[in-house]
C-alpha cells in the first residue's frame, strides 16, 4: 500500500473531535496522536490536532523527544 500523503485539508479532518482519530504533522510526516492521554480529544496544551505544528513543537518542553513513539501514518504535503 502507497503511502498517504495529506493536504491541508485532508489533514484537518483529523482533529480528533467527535471520537475521530487525531492526528499532526510535523516536518511533512503526520503522526497519530489519537492513543495519547495528553491528546484526549484532539487538544494538548492549547493546541489542535488536524495541523502542522511543525513551528510549535519546538517550543515545547520536550521538543520533538516524543515522536519516536508516535505511529506514522503518512506525509504531510501541506
Amino acid at each position: 500500500m502507497a503511502e498517504k500523503v495529506f493536504s491541508q485539508a485532508e489533514l484537518a479532518q483529523y482533529d480528533g473531535s467527535d471520537g475521530k482519530k487525531a492526528y499532526v504533522a510535523i516536518d511533512g510526516v503526520v503522526y497519530d496522536v489519537s492513543d495519547v492521554d495528553a491528546w484526549q480529544g484532539g487538544k494538548h496544551h492549547g493546541q489542535t490536532a488536524g495541523k502542522d505544528l511543525s513551528q510549535i513543537i519546538v517550543k515545547a518542553p520536550h521538543k520533538k523527544s516524543v515522536l519516536g513513539k508516535l505511529p506514522v501514518v503518512g506525509k504531510y504535503a501541506g
